[in-house]
């Protein structure tokens, strides 16, 4: 038996080594025999029946909206896409920073720059950081998992900048992790207790968002389970509903009964609003003003979220570079620029895009997308390559129970770090000691109509003319 075993096993490798010599030998042959063949294939069968019918079907449909169709084909529901819309959205690109070279010149490596800011001035109690990048709404059980929502908390805090809880449940952790926290009080029953709002550094009502405007939407029992379920004070079998509405019939007037109650509650931290940019912005801003609120977050076109219908997230709002030019004019226009404060997000991705805002009327920065890919960071890979990075970040993710707090924590504290480092010396770059010197006067265009709407010089026009036309 002994014999016959290593006869067989000699049999074999003496087969493996004829195989690999003649793939070293004939390699060449078998390459160019499958490439004559296939594209014969290729070259001769028609149109109706050849595969490369696909680039041109694919080139005509593009390889989203084919996926996206299949999806609807397959089960008849309502399509809810992640991470926002896949348009090429106008941007900030575009536009670039004036340097420092003559007059006035750069200033030194080692000087310290100023980036603090203090959102909702006229409240009673103000809340001021050390950075004006915040962390943005994403909602514990409805989008993140546990692990992530801690990881981003102790990066803020870290920092000294503030977390937005989204309106998903409120972690006890994490409240006591963070340091600056904004409570979104959202259209749901849950988060709403009053030591919440009392421990709040700042309150967030939301109306709307980017990506899925103002429509709320069921999470199902499959779909939302764990700790969550718990913490949002939801049943066995129940859906976590979230309401397009906070009052039957609603009005304005009862949104200004709103800030009220809750500036009273919270003691006079600043209370806001969230919405996504629309085309009648200035409408909108005008109501907010009237309700009383102290500061206003605004969600460009390209925000991302969870999942949203692709027609909500592609069909509606309008660009991030819009939404912070017109909501800043209007502000200044109605004297209230010092008064309210103006948050923007949505597709701000880099530190280039967060001073840009900044440059054209931002008080501080959303960031959502970008600080969760950073948290992630080299995390992702545990989802790698056969589920998407986000399996590792979502509540529902199947990688989640992989996701290490603390190299989280890590991870997102050196994104934010580098960020405002670079902030800093394009602010050294330009002449400037703090954060509250940068204007539109700093930027230029070399696109015209940009520059043209902006109120920015052409790159491609000598700088006295662009003075002349102002």
């Amino acid at each position: 038996m002994l014999n016959l075993l290593s006869y067989f096993t000699f049999a074999m490798i003496a087969i493996l080594f004829v195989l690999c010599l003649f793939i070293l030998i004939g390699w060449r042959w078998i390459i160019k025999r499958f490439v004559k063949q296939t594209g014969k294939i290729i070259l001769t069968d028609s149109y109706q029946e050849n595969i490369m019918e696909l680039m041109p079907g694919l080139r005509h449909m593009g390889v989203q909206n084919m996926i996206e169709n299949s999806l609807r084909a397959e089960t008849g529901d309502l399509l809810h896409r992640p991470l926002g819309s896949s348009k090429k959205w106008p941007h900030l690109d575009p536009i670039t920073f004036i340097p420092a070279q003559t007059t006035p010149f750069p200033i030194d490596g080692e000087d310290e720059v100023d980036v603090k800011i203090t959102i909702g001035p006229k409240a009673k109690k103000p809340m001021k950081i050390q950075i004006p990048l915040m962390i943005s709404g994403m909602a514990y059980g409805i989008a993140l998992s546990e692990q992530v929502r801690l990881s981003l908390a102790g990066a803020a805090k870290n920092l000294g900048t503030a977390i937005n809880s989204g309106e998903g449940g409120i972690l006890p952790e994490e409240l006591d992790t963070a340091g600056k926290y904004i409570l979104q009080f959202s259209k749901t029953e849950w988060s709403k207790e009053e030591d919440l709002i009392k421990r709040a550094d700042m309150i967030e009502i939301k109306l709307g968002q980017g990506a899925l405007l103002g429509m709320g939407g069921k999470i199902s029992p499959k779909n939302l389970t764990g700790r969550a379920r718990e913490i949002m004070g939801l049943k066995e079998n129940e859906d976590g509903v979230i309401f397009e509405h906070f009052f039957k019939n609603q009005t304005l007037e009862d949104i200004k009964e709103l800030v009220l109650e809750l500036r009273n509650l919270s003691g006079g931290v600043p209370i806001g609003v969230k919405m996504g940019a629309g085309g009648k912005i200035e409408e909108d801003i005008d109501h907010l003003i009237e309700i009383g609120v102290d500061y206003i977050a605004i969600d460009g076109g390209q925000a991302a979220t969870h999942g949203a219908p692709p027609i909500l997230s592609d069909d509606f709002g309008i660009p991030t570079l819009h939404a912070v030019v017109r909501a800043a004019n209007h502000l200044k226009k109605r004297k209230m620029k010092e008064q309210i404060s103006l948050i923007i997000s949505g597709g701000l991705l880099v530190p280039g895009h967060f001073l840009k805002v900044l440059a054209l009327g931002a008080d501080a920065v959303y960031l959502g997308s970008t600080i969760l890919f950073a948290v992630a960071h080299n995390q992702s890979l545990n989802a790698l390559p056969f589920e998407p990075p986000t399996q590792s970040v979502w509540n529902q993710g199947k990688f989640k129970d992989q996701f290490n707090v603390e190299e989280g924590v890590k991870a997102a504290e050196k994104f934010l770090t580098a960020s405002i480092e670079e902030m800093k010396i394009a602010l050294r770059a330009m002449g400037k000691r703090s954060l509250k010197e940068l204007s539109k006067k700093d930027l230029v265009s070399y696109d015209n109509l940009t520059a043209k709407m902006i109120g920015i010089p052409f790159s491609f026009e000598p700088w006295e003319d662009n003075q002349e036309k102002k």
